[in-house]
């Protein structure tokens, strides 16, 4: 889910552009563009490592037809926001996540 406005924010082009020769030296490429050499090396923690196994573990991404049904019914005008529900569900998965974090 995003929140905010997604206009705002410079594209990874532009970012790439402003950027341009002013990195230092980079790698050559074949269409005459430089492109920075890699310079750190990322590892994950053993915790970060289940976060991201058990995310979505045996289960599909996302329900087409759900998201058909509410494409439809906000195109109807008929779908209701319940602040409170999103609400609850957002407080429920941080208390997971902080849960998943100290053990």
């Amino acid at each position: 889910m995003k929140i905010g406005q997604f206009e705002n924010k410079p594209s990874v082009a532009t970012v790439a552009t402003e950027r341009k020769g002013t990195a230092g030296e980079g790698v050559s490429r074949t269409d005459g563009a430089t492109s920075p050499e890699p310079s750190a090396k990322v590892e994950l923690s053993a915790a970060a490592s289940q976060l991201g196994a058990g995310a979505g573990a045996g289960t599909p991404d996302f329900d087409a037809e759900k998201v058909e049904r509410v494409s439809q019914a906000i195109r109807e005008g008929r779908f209701q926001i319940n602040p409170e529900a999103i609400a609850d569900k957002l407080i429920s998965n941080a208390a997971e996540l902080l849960g998943r974090a100290s053990h």
